[in-house]
């Protein structure tokens, strides 16, 4: 799927406010929201929206986009920083739609995986936390272990 200019993802133009970025991904979110949508290209279009919209909602994320564009983006943030602090939750909150944590966890791998910061940002924070959620383990490994594997118990 070839990556579209987030504005044009949202039809908003260049200039629009953070309002109207948020309402156009409102509709687009509730259109494309995989619960909702079950057409086979709902879930990627879905994606694709809100990564849009994280990246535009935020005024140093969209500064980034606008001067240097997606690869700028991807070259100062990693997807899992795409999507800190952006709240989602705001957006349907009137609807009643609550949970979108776990959506984007099914899509993007949760946080500790590869979405990025949902664990307290964004009203998620009130969401039950099973066995082992607050558990963090560094550990170390040397190149030849990272170049061939290796198994480790913790």
């Amino acid at each position: 799927m070839e990556k579209r200019d987030y504005y044009n993802v949202l039809g908003v133009p260049r200039g629009a406010a953070k309002d109207d970025i948020k309402a156009a991904y409102r509709k687009l979110a509730l259109q494309y929201h995989p619960d909702r949508n079950k057409a086979p290209e709902a879930s990627e279009k879905f994606k694709e929206i809100s990564e849009a919209y994280a990246i535009l909602s935020d005024d140093e994320k969209r500064g980034q986009y606008d001067q240097f564009g997606r690869q700028g983006v991807y070259e100062k943030y990693n997807q899992e920083d795409i999507f800190r602090g952006t709240d989602f939750d705001s957006v349907f909150r009137d609807l009643g739609i609550g949970g979108l944590g776990s959506i984007f966890e099914r899509f993007f791998g949760g946080l500790g995986g590869g979405f990025g910061g949902f664990q307290g940002v964004g009203g998620f924070e009130g969401r039950e936390l099973s066995r082992g959620d607050d558990l963090a383990y560094d550990l170390e490994i040397d190149f030849v272990e990272a170049a061939h594997g290796v198994a480790r118990e913790i």
